[in-house]
């Protein structure tokens, strides 16, 4: 097919997706929210991919004061608030660059603000609430299927356009650049196209319903995993600054020592949170039967480079052990040897009574 001026001018339809999660707190009661809230009683989750045990819960969106534009919002227990906006289009691709571009400066204003009316409303029911720790957003260009264009037409004659597209970009990027992009593209049947990138993607299909769960799960998870690493250095910096770090007296007191304030502890006590947490998101979703959608978040998380994130993070929580290690043995050495003085104390106190006793007869 010839790459003729009328056939760049052609229309093309469909839909571009944007998936927005805040992370707005350490946990949220799902079950307070669903009894005390009407727009938290009608919503429904469908997705088959979700374990049962953590399924989000799924708010009314004519019940909640959201924009237009958002068609999904979502609370998980693990103190997280997911929207999702559609924009539709008709337009040339060549003009795709630029309406992504327009439809994330609006979807970036309007979902700081339906998510802080949905935190206003919930703020009772989440543990140690703050709008908000961190946000991210990933964006899905949906391009509805034309007969006379198959995926590889597609990408052959519209390949600038989508690869600027993907890269928020208004001008065309270098031949290089377009094909390292193009280069991560998957498919399942024949006429089916989706081609991942850093903070976007691009689906050529009209059946796509079941990807919205698998980019908005996989934006959630980069979200939660930088925050998380976040957390670790700021933590981690706050003993470093206090090095040598001074064990209070009352630490080596048992149960006393337990009711005062200490950074090791509150070190122990972060591990433990994000281990659960991290258990409750990634054993949450499951594509034991879906091989093609396996393959999807596999491409997802390589993109999103969650295995250098949650090295970083694997790390930090390794050093976290090591100074909770160091910390226990020399409270328990500590300890030990306090406990041989006060045995040395008794039996000196006993024998100076034992001794008074004899004096006296």
């Amino acid at each position: 097919m010839s790459k003729d001026p009328i056939t760049k001018e052609r229309t093309f339809s469909g839909n571009i997706y944007f998936f927005c999660s805040f992370d707005v707190g350490d946990d949220i009661d799902l079950k307070l929210v669903h009894n005390n809230h009407v727009f938290a009683r009608t919503g429904t989750f469908q997705s088959q991919y979700f374990k049962s045990y953590h399924r989000p819960l799924v708010l009314d969106i004519n019940q909640c004061k959201v924009s237009e534009t958002c068609e999904s919002a979502k609370l998980y227990n693990f103190g997280v608030i997911s929207l999702r906006y559609r924009f539709p289009f008709s337009a040339p691709l060549e003009d795709l660059r630029r309406l992504i571009h327009n439809f994330e400066n609006v979807c970036e204003h309007k979902s700081v603000e339906d998510a802080r009316s949905i935190f206003s409303s919930i703020r009772s029911e989440i543990r140690q609430p703050r709008f908000f720790h961190l946000s991210k957003s990933y964006a899905l260009i949906q391009i509805k299927r034309q007969a006379q264009f198959s995926p590889a037409a597609l990408k052959e004659q519209f390949g600038h356009e989508i690869a600027s597209a993907l890269r928020f970009e208004k001008e065309r990027l270098s031949e290089y650049k377009k094909n390292e992009i193009l280069s991560g593209m998957v498919g399942y049947y024949r006429g089916d196209l989706l081609i991942i990138d850093h903070d976007s993607a691009l689906t050529y299909d009209d059946d796509y319903s079941d990807l919205l769960d698998i980019f908005e799960f996989a934006n959630m998870r980069h979200m939660e995993l930088q925050y998380f690493d976040r957390l670790l250095d700021k933590q981690l910096n706050v003993v470093y600054e206090r090095q040598p770090y001074k064990i209070p007296l009352k630490a080596y007191f048992p149960l006393w020592g337990m009711l005062t304030f200490d950074p090791i502890g509150e070190l122990a006590k972060l591990r433990v949170d994000i281990s659960v947490v991290s258990e409750r998101l990634w054993s949450s979703i499951k594509f034991s039967e879906e091989p093609y959608y396996l393959e999807v978040y596999k491409m997802l998380s390589e993109k999103l480079d969650f295995s250098t994130w949650q090295a970083s993070i694997d790390k930090k929580m390794d050093v976290i052990r090591d100074i909770l290690e160091v910390y226990e043995h020399k409270v328990a050495a500590i300890r030990y040897d306090m406990l041989n003085i006060l045995i040395a104390i008794l039996i000196f106190i006993e024998l100076v009574i034992a001794f008074l006793g004899y004096i006296a007869k």
